[in-house]
């Protein structure tokens, strides 16, 4: 039986909210769809469609990936592409599309960091992968600390100029990096448009200078992992470690983490989650977006059903004062 062709849904636009990225042109939706885990080949091919088709039904159009993210390494990108192909082809121009290169992707002294030789590789490589012509940002993953950054930053200019990419971002840079970054591209007549740090209640480290760096500079930020790794979705209030999560895995998160204070702050926030009629991982993505230097937050998710409950976050209200009061005093006793 041959599918029936996507066809997404007319009113898409008419309830998500978009933020404009720094001072630029661009807009991006509130909530950003991030490729990170779930899209590479261990992960249902029909799930990562629906996933994909419901976040563009629901007027996301900003789908983040990077060179490395799978497993396999590119396996994500070859996947996105063959949806792109079946499905979104048709609306290019209505996706924001990026993806990053820095980390570790092929052996030898050219696969990884910040060398115009690595970077721009790999840029090639991403775009056969997806099978664009073009992205829309493309993004430093990481800061070299053994290249000059007028090198690295050099490689995204030539990313523009050469027409493969639309724009140009950073990830993980420190705030004094960060202010190198951006002034060595406004020379460079490339303006630095997001900055992509990891931002979440249990991880503050963007509010200590890099926000008012962004803010100057008049790039936007984009938040991933949000939800911690997932110590914010909620499943870990009861003190025990559920054998399929990334804490069980350890990963990225290791069962030392759970120490009692931070349960006890896990489950104060869950009750002003609760008593606001939202999920702790909806409290989270909340908190975020309380700041309008935030552009977009990056959540993953594994089912249509995770990413419509994610998504849910922004019909709820703002937080209010004696909200926000209450929740800083549970993270500054976490």
């Amino acid at each position: 039986m041959i599918p029936h062709p996507y066809v997404p849904a007319p009113a898409r636009y008419d309830d998500m909210r978009y933020r404009r990225s720094g001072r630029s042109g661009v807009l991006l939706p509130e909530i950003s769809l991030g490729l990170w885990h779930n899209f590479g080949d261990g992960h249902a091919f029909d799930v990562q469609r629906a996933v994909l088709r419901r976040a563009f039904d629901l007027g996301v159009t900003h789908f983040d990936l990077a060179n490395n993210y799978g497993p396999p390494y590119g396996s994500a990108e070859e996947n996105f592409g063959r949806h792109l192909r079946a499905d979104f082809r048709p609306y290019r121009d209505e996706l924001f599309v990026s993806t990053k290169a820095g980390y570790d992707m092929w052996p030898g002294p050219y696969g990884e960091w910040g060398s115009r030789k690595y970077l721009l590789a790999s840029l090639d490589r991403s775009l056969s992968r997806m099978g664009l012509d073009y992205v829309d940002v493309f993004y430093s993953h990481r800061p070299d600390p053994d290249t000059p950054i007028e090198e690295t930053m050099g490689a995204l200019d030539t990313a523009v100029r050469s027409g493969k990419a639309l724009y140009v971002g950073i990830s993980n840079y420190s705030a004094e990096e960060t202010e190198r970054a951006a002034a060595v591209l406004r020379d460079l007549g490339t303006p630095l448009l997001i900055h992509q740090p990891r931002y979440s209640m249990l991880d503050r480290w963007a509010e200590d200078g890099l926000l008012d760096v962004l803010e100057r500079s008049g790039a936007g930020c984009i938040a991933y992992s949000p939800l911690a790794q997932g110590l914010l979705t909620g499943r870990y209030l009861d003190g025990e470690v559920p054998a399929d999560s990334r804490m069980a895995i350890g990963h990225f998160l290791t069962r030392d983490r759970l120490t009692p204070g931070l349960l006890d702050t896990l489950r104060g926030l869950g009750k002003i989650a609760q008593a606001r009629g939202q999920s702790l991982a909806q409290l989270a993505l909340t908190w975020i977006l309380r700041d309008r230097r935030v552009t977009s937050v990056l959540v993953g998710a594994s089912s249509v059903e995770q990413f419509e409950q994610n998504a849910a976050a922004l019909a709820a209200p703002p937080l209010s004062p004696e909200e926000l009061a209450d929740i800083e005093n549970l993270l500054r006793a976490a």
